[in-house]
């Protein structure tokens, strides 16, 4: 092959091989001796998969015709691959374009240029020299089903071959096959032509046979059949026997084998022509030891008999570097810097910096454009609206309460722990706007302290105010005395005491790994250099905010399990209910949270799908605590203000205690409503009087 391209003068070439033994072997030799020889260049080899779609075949054109310059393609592929490739030649409208070389699997067969005889006109094809065996011939027709006796697929063959089937139960109305009558014979009754590969069939089994026999000789002297030394038989053994027989063909060309195991080359080497719209393989040359070419019997596309070119490399555009061949210097091909690669000189391309890509012609490199999450964006302005929205109604309870202050409902809540509990729901909405302000140092701090800080105020306010609910109800089934710790200043000691757990974690934090704003170059670092963007962020992971937020997730949960046990007290007691209806919604809210935050952590828009996310939770899960607990209170004061008096003289809490224990020993049925739910003198004197004195 390398001869022939040699000759041809062409010294630019691509190649194309199917994957599997055949073809890469024959890629790998043609390469070796071309840059043994240095005499040919090789601009691209490329690779026909095992099982390759259509599609696979345009592709592979369109790569070959990525260099105009090399037209030449040396093809070693099954004939199936081969019509397929230049069906899509074809269809890429390349006719005229690639010079076909084909080797022996293509040869001068008929179906890879079948109806396709224009986009194949010019190829020039090798075949090994081969004689037909009369004796096989006389051998194969000859057999019938009668005196077969060793080929098992001859009987598929026959159905095949005769057009029939051999059982009638397998015969289809209609199909026009008929029954074998075992009366058929091959040669007369169907066309037959011997197989042109059958001659070298026929002397690789002698050279087994005659390896096999002198490995026996020297292994097995004077012994019939395999002694030990042969049974198992040594492959590598067998390899060299193999390669040292010298032995005369069944045509009569010697059968041996050089260093590397191949056989001795002795090829006709054809043409491809089409003359009067006639088309044929013309022999044009043989090649035995050496080369034999006729040129001037050569015809190419076109009816030209100019010898195409096809010649070395063109220079390379910028941003492509050359890719010298190995070991061919003379040759190389274009490759493009891409990636996030430039060209750092004519043979080189580099990566460019981690804070850099690449400009449009990889020539050079650029900065990275910073982003971060804007105020006009859409993922920002939602959150903030939630934001704004939640503040001034918070503000409105506020001002509210401070203005009702001394008011029955007022008392009821609980002043202290709902002001706590208040502070803590403003800063939920007040850490939209930290989150989404441009990261600094001082931001990054903020958003550690207050990210988790309003969430375990909120939290730890409902959790003392549950736990006390929790603690007098358990105590008056018990015992007359008065539960401990139930005293507003009590309750507040509680809550500051959790919410310092908060504090004190984030001071840990601060100590161990001071807060930064950073640059995030991999966060958007996309495949395509163009898209690439830096993020401006604070430098705390995914697995530092779940930190952060765990204990206020804690309180949450501690929380919930003191509103389903409390469930069963008096609707109107210290808002004992309404805290399990906002519990159960704000578990709901962060188990929706936590899928959609951690399913978005590959995604290019994590920044403002998880930030957005983010802040809408939390601003939800104030939302629920202010709607729940504090609107029909508000609305209470302001549009029913005769609702707001105290319905019953206050009483001591011992008394009041007392009065519960009683009413469970002797009717402990009595203050139960068909729902379950107590209702009762005693639950109605303690709302009206909020924190009542414990003596």
């Amino acid at each position: 092959m390398v001869d022939i391209v040699r000759d041809m003068r062409w010294n630019y070439v691509s190649t194309v091989a199917s994957e599997g033994n055949y073809g890469e072997s024959g890629v790998d030799a043609f390469i070796q001796k071309s840059r043994e020889e240095g005499s040919v260049c090789i601009s691209q080899s490329v690779k026909i998969p095992r099982e390759p779609k259509p599609e696979e075949f345009d592709k592979i054109i369109k790569r070959l015709g990525e260099n105009p310059n090399a037209r030449v393609v040396i093809i070693f592929a099954n004939e199936d691959d081969i019509r397929r490739l230049l069906q899509a030649a074809k269809k890429a409208n390349q006719t005229g374009h690639f010079l076909w070389v084909g080797s022996d699997s293509w040869g001068s067969k008929i179906s890879p240029v079948l109806n396709q005889e224009e986009m194949a006109e010019g190829a020039v094809t090798i075949l090994p020299k081969r004689q037909s065996i009369r004796g096989f011939d006389r051998y194969f027709t000859s057999r019938t089903l009668e005196n077969n006796r060793r080929n098992i697929w001859f009987a598929e063959f026959w159905e095949n071959n005769f057009n029939c089937k051999l059982s009638r139960h397998a015969l289809k109305k209609g199909s026009g096959i008929k029954k074998c009558t075992n009366q058929e014979r091959i040669g007369k009754d169907s066309t037959y032509e011997q197989e042109g590969k059958v001659m070298f069939v026929i002397d690789a089994v002698y050279a087994m046979a005659h390896a096999l026999h002198n490995m026996h000789k020297e292994l097995c002297p004077g012994k019939v059949g395999l002694c030990s030394k042969m049974d198992p038989v040594d492959g590598a053994q067998l390899l060299k026997k193999i390669r040292d027989v010298k032995i005369a063909g069944i045509g009569g060309n010697p059968v041996q084998f050089n260093e590397n195991g191949d056989a001795p080359g002795r090829y006709e080497i054809y043409q491809y022509q089409i003359k009067n719209k006639t088309a044929e393989y013309k022999i044009i040359g043989h090649w035995t030891d050496q080369l034999y070419l006729n040129v001037r019997a050569m015809q190419w596309p076109g009816g030209g008999r100019q010898v195409p070119t096809s010649i070395c490399s063109q220079p390379c555009k910028p941003g492509w570097r050359k890719k010298i061949v190995k070991g061919m210097s003379c040759c190389w091909h274009c490759e493009r810097c891409d990636g996030y690669q430039y060209q750092a000189d004519l043979h080189t391309c580099k990566m460019c910096r981690f804070d850099l890509r690449p400009n449009k012609n990889h020539t050079g490199c650029q900065p990275i454009p910073i982003v971060k999450l804007e105020w006009s964006s859409p993922w920002a302005v939602i959150p903030v609206l939630i934001a704004i929205l939640g503040i001034i109604a918070t503000l409105f309870v506020v001002v509210t309460f401070i203005r009702y202050n001394d008011t029955p409902i007022v008392k009821a809540s609980g002043r202290e722990l709902s002001y706590v509990l208040l502070t803590g729901i403003f800063l939920c909405y007040a850490t939209t706007f930290l989150m989404i302000s441009t990261p600094d140092v001082g931001i990054c701090s903020l958003r550690r302290i207050f990210l988790g800080l309003g969430m375990s105020i909120s939290y730890a306010a409902l959790l003392t105010k549950t736990n006390r609910i929790y603690r007098i109800f358990e105590q008056g089934k018990m015992t007359v005395s008065a539960p401990r710790f139930i005293s507003p200043a009590s309750q507040l000691i509680i809550t500051f005491s959790l919410i310092s757990v908060q504090l004190l974690g984030v001071c840990i934090w601060f100590a161990v790994d001071p807060s930064q704003a950073l640059i995030d170059y991999e966060d958007q670092r996309t495949i395509d250099p163009e898209m690439a963007r830096g993020v401006l962020k604070c430098d705390i992971s995914d697995l530092s905010l779940i930190c952060l937020l765990g204990y206020s997730m804690l309180l949450m949960v501690t929380c919930t399990v003191y509103a389903i046990k409390t469930r069963g007290v008096p609707e109107t007691f210290n808002e004992a209910k309404p805290i399990g209806f906002t519990m159960y919604t704000t578990c709901i809210i962060w188990l929706a949270f936590i899928p959609i935050f951690f399913g978005t952590s590959q995604s290019t828009e994590k920044m403002y799908i998880q930030t957005t996310t983010l802040t809408i939770s939390v601003s939800l899960s104030a939302s629920v605590s202010l709607g729940m607990l504090y609107m029909p209170k508000v609305y209470v004061v302001l549009f029913h203000p005769e609702q707001n008096v105290a319905k019953r003289s206050t009483r001591s809490l011992k008394a009041v205690v007392t009065a519960a224990t009683m009413s469970n020993k002797f009717n402990p049925k009595a203050s139960l409503r068909p729902n379950g739910e107590a209702k009762s003198e005693l639950c109605e004197n303690l709302e009206t009087q909020g924190y009542v004195d414990d003596n």
